[in-house]
């Protein structure tokens, strides 16, 4: 391991180590220890905010911001409140129908933000006002009926491995590819990088960015989705902690705000490292009602990071511009 490929990837090995340290405390301080029990019920509420960080991180990439990630995720969990209650061939026409909730979500946000030139942070804000209310109008209060073998399938684990941890290696690979080895994935990395620079070699930025808010709404809608595995039924008011926490989970994982920097797998690591600081606190002793403030605080603490390194590199941008 040389110096320059520690110097590369020391924002993906930072949070890597932390969470690997906190991952051990956690296990060592609960009280059934290391157990395929306790490793699952934990991949399981962390698959959760993995899949709303992805989201998250496809729109990031590009320069945007999604404040609409958590009525994204809010919506396709209602949507599969009421699709997936069947079995056999209308089941899987249910799962279709809840990702093409949260790829319609993302395409709409796409075309707000590309199209209409609105500031994403404002677009968003606005767009996901509309999918909290339309999951509302679904499903004023919690329920709904899940197909239970589904759910265990998607909950449970295959021999010592928890099945969520499966499926988040499998969506990272197939992230990992298309970031890394088709054309599409180099330009996200380009717009996010230097729009003029990309939009010179032919890249188009309405087509990139919306192609993007797609991503990101497809992989909501699997957090939604999961959201109903876990749970069982569909709940419109789960959203505005997925919004924080995905933002958070990404700046933890070296993702930058600024755009065109950050990899799909520190995005995984900070939000399992997200997770396992709220799952360490249920087990340190503090008050339960003292466990919200010390979580809003680091969610805080890591926004508040991310937004110092996009200031240095406004700051930076100026003083070349002088």
């Amino acid at each position: 391991m040389t110096a320059n490929f520690l110097r590369r990837n020391l924002r993906t090995l930072f949070p890597a180590a932390a969470f690997v340290l906190l991952f051990a405390l956690y296990i060592g301080t609960h009280p059934r220890g290391l157990s395929t029990y306790v490793v699952t019920i934990w991949a399981n509420q962390s698959a959760l905010l993995v899949f709303a960080a992805f989201a998250q991180f496809f729109v990031v990439l590009v320069r945007g911001i999604d404040l609409s990630v958590g009525p994204m995720v809010a919506l396709s969990n209602v949507v599969a409140s009421y699709l997936l209650a069947g079995d056999g061939f209308s089941l899987w026409l249910g799962v279709i129908a809840v990702l093409a909730t949260g790829v319609a979500c993302g395409f709409v946000n796409g075309v707000v933000v590309a199209v209409g030139r609105i500031p994403p942070i404002i677009a968003t804000l606005a767009t996901g006002a509309i999918y909290s209310g339309i999951a509302l109008f679904l499903r004023p209060t919690p329920g709904g009926d899940v197909n239970s073998d589904l759910s265990d399938a998607m909950t449970y684990a295959v021999g010592p491995i928890p099945t969520s941890l499966i499926l988040i290696a499998i969506l990272l690979i197939a992230i990992a590819i298309l970031l890394k080895r088709t054309a599409f994935g180099l330009s996200l990395y380009g717009v996010g990088s230097s729009e003029h620079a990309a939009e010179l070699t032919g890249i188009s930025l309405t087509r990139t960015r919306i192609a993007a808010h797609s991503l990101g709404g497809l992989c909501a809608g699997i957090a939604g989705f999961y959201v109903a595995m876990v749970t069982l039924t569909g709940d419109a008011g789960i959203g505005p902690s997925y919004t924080l926490n995905s933002i958070a989970a990404i700046v933890l994982g070296g993702v930058s705000l600024a755009g065109g920097i950050g990899s799909p797998i520190g995005a995984v690591i900070g939000a399992l490292l997200l997770k396992t600081v709220a799952a360490l606190m249920f087990f340190s002793g503090l008050p339960p009602l003292a466990q919200p403030f010390f979580e809003g605080l680091i969610l805080a603490l890591a926004i508040m990071l991310g937004s110092l390194a996009l200031l240095r590199v406004r700051n930076r941008l100026k003083l070349f511009a002088q």
